[in-house]
């Protein structure tokens, strides 16, 4: 088995390899002056079982290019088998055509991805199931809840916890979630007026005086956070925590979290973060390289990879 790490998260990278117990592959992977990427893998890898990690996110253009150019180059070195190890895929949300003379942009990716050379991809919580799909080759699709499950009961009070879906589209994550830690389910209605802003209309569940702990996939510019924890705040909560898988935090959104009434938001590093993420007061990151590791292994060694989340 190798690793190979693209230039997206370099740090989760190397927390996968000291939890496998196996070293980075030595490999280069730079900008010529106009910003081509250029690869060179610098060890054999021919007949192996290759692994390269790498997540699309920002600049996602540059880090999807660099993941399709390094399978070309172990396609071309021989590799026996290439598992693209993505921990967030970008374009994941033009999953669907929201208006006419639109694209799916999630699709056109994964066939860049597999005509690329990749035989099977290894991911973490898809913003819609059905982009597996998308892909003709095996595509795995972990879920971050064990370890979003595991940190709730480390660093909240059991007891009195309601789980809120921010959206009636993620009733099924929040629904999951709220089973493993034994808590009641509460969702939040709202109206998006525009792209990238939305209005809470009407809380559904009873959050009265109660810890509540917002469950999502991706936070981006974290206004949905934001008016969220107000309007349960508004009905009687006792303090809002969120836990979400991917911290894209664009733009402002940082400084808005940091602004906010949220008592805490808790994410992954399934995406690079930034200085500003790391000294933000409210933001806790915490790493899934063992989830991710560990689905590698069962990989490379053909052993069940969905009891992890049994």
């Amino acid at each position: 088995m190798k690793l190979v790490a693209g230039n997206s998260n370099r740090p989760l990278a190397e927390a996968i390899s000291a939890y496998l117990n196996v070293p980075l592959a030595k490999a280069q992977v730079k900008r010529f002056a106009d910003m081509e990427v250029f690869v060179e893998i610098q060890e054999n890898v021919r007949g192996e079982d290759v692994f390269i990690i790498q997540s699309t996110s920002f600049p996602t253009n540059d880090h999807l290019m660099e993941l399709l150019i390094i399978t070309d180059a172990l396609r071309r070195s021989s590799a026996k088998r290439i598992t693209a190890v993505i921990p967030y895929f970008g374009y994941a949300r033009q999953d669907r055509r929201m208006s006419g003379r639109t694209p799916i942009s999630a699709k056109l990716v994964a066939n860049l991805i597999t005509h690329a050379g990749v035989d099977r991809v290894l991911t973490l919580d898809l913003h819609a199931g059905q982009i597996q799909g998308f892909f003709d080759i095996p595509t795995d699709n972990l879920f971050s809840a064990p370890a979003l499950a595991r940190d709730i009961k480390e660093h909240l009070d059991g007891g009195n916890r309601v789980v809120v879906s921010p959206d009636v589209g993620g009733v099924v994550r929040a629904r999951a979630l709220a089973k493993r830690i034994d808590a009641q389910l509460a969702i939040v209605d709202k109206r998006r007026e525009r792209p990238g802003e939305s209005e809470v209309m009407n809380i559904i569940g009873d959050v009265s005086g109660r810890s509540c702990i917002l469950v999502d996939d991706i936070v981006d510019s974290g206004g949905t956070l934001v008016n969220a924890a107000d309007a349960l705040l508004a009905q009687g909560a006792k303090e809002v925590y969120a836990y979400i898988t991917h911290g894209v935090l664009s733009g402002g959104a940082v400084a808005r979290i940091a602004g906010s009434r949220l008592k805490e938001l808790v994410i992954t590093d399934s995406i690079l973060p930034t200085e500003a993420v790391k000294v933000a007061h409210n933001i806790r990151v915490i790493s899934i390289a063992p989830l991710m590791g560990e689905a590698i292994g069962r990989t490379a060694t053909e052993s069940s990879v969905s009891s992890l989340f049994d």
